[in-house]
């Protein structure tokens, strides 16, 4: 009797082992990683969808107007800075935070606050907020976006944007980071080591700090440890155009071709060409 009892009871466990199904979230969860500035960002947020409800509306069924909204579905999203950046006119440092909103007609409150343990807006809480600011709500002419939507654009050096966009509505929060002071220290220190970063620095200096007097020495110096380096004589080329040396930028640009002539490097040789019909 014993070994029936036994049996029946490994029945029922196989039987509801396998009657657990996986079913897919009903609004799936996203992380995205941006590379930006001297580090990253991590962007993690569930995706609800429309399903002909209505939508940043007074009283709507998602995201209602004037009201604080997780900015996606189930827990808040999510927002983790690997280096310092700026957002709303304040400095962030590295670390993870809880990214709310609240949707209005023409503008959004963007709320980056520390409620890290909060589930959705469930003990949210002011005084944990770390900035608040607006950003411009647009309206876009396109077919509605079924699904809620986050992602980076207009990734530049020193700043990027975060994209929300859902059905026929877009904002854009600007993100902002300042490299430029810590590479000119890191650039000069490394001028004063036994094997100077000419290139690097040059490149810095004409792209970054606009400092052309500098990029031209810097980028001489660089030439003297590598004659061939066709690619070095158009970026002298450069430099010396925006110091207003024509005739010596010509001369540079031409060089180029030369040398990319040698080593047969067809996209320098148009490179300069194009250059050359610049002056």
């Amino acid at each position: 009797m014993k070994k029936y009892v036994l049996s029946f009871a490994f029945i029922a466990i196989c039987f509801f082992a396998k009657a657990q199904v996986n079913m897919p979230a009903p609004s799936s969860t996203q992380t995205i990683v941006q590379d930006f500035g001297m580090g990253k960002i991590e962007l993690t947020y569930s995706r609800p969808s429309l399903k002909d409800r209505k939508y940043f509306e007074e009283n709507s069924d998602l995201a209602p107007i004037g009201k604080l909204w997780r900015t996606g579905a189930n827990a808040a999203t999510r927002l983790h800075f690997t280096d310092f950046v700026t957002m709303g006119g304040k400095n962030l440092d590295s670390g993870t935070y809880v990214l709310y909103t609240i949707p209005g007609d023409k503008q959004w409150t963007i709320i980056i606050n520390k409620g890290l343990n909060n589930w959705g807006t469930d003990g949210y809480s002011e005084s944990a907020d770390v900035v608040r600011f607006t950003a411009p709500a647009y309206t876009v002419n396109t077919q509605p976006l079924e699904s809620f939507t986050m992602e980076f654009g207009n990734i530049k050096p020193e700043s990027c944007d975060i994209y929300l966009m859902w059905g026929k509505t877009a904002v854009v929060v600007p993100v902002t980071t300042n490299i430029k002071d810590r590479l000119r220290i890191q650039i000069e220190k490394a001028l004063q080591s036994d094997k100077p970063p000419y290139w690097q620095a040059a490149n810095f200096y004409y792209e970054w700090d606009k400092n052309y007097a500098k990029a031209l020495e810097t980028v001489n110096k660089a030439i003297e440890g590598n004659p061939d380096g066709f690619y070095m004589y158009l970026l002298k080329a450069k430099i010396q155009k925006e110091m207003g040396n024509k005739e010596m930028a010509k001369a540079s640009a031409e060089k180029c071709k030369e040398l990319a002539a040698k080593a047969k490097n067809d996209d320098y040789i148009n490179q300069a060409d194009k250059f050359l019909k610049s002056l």
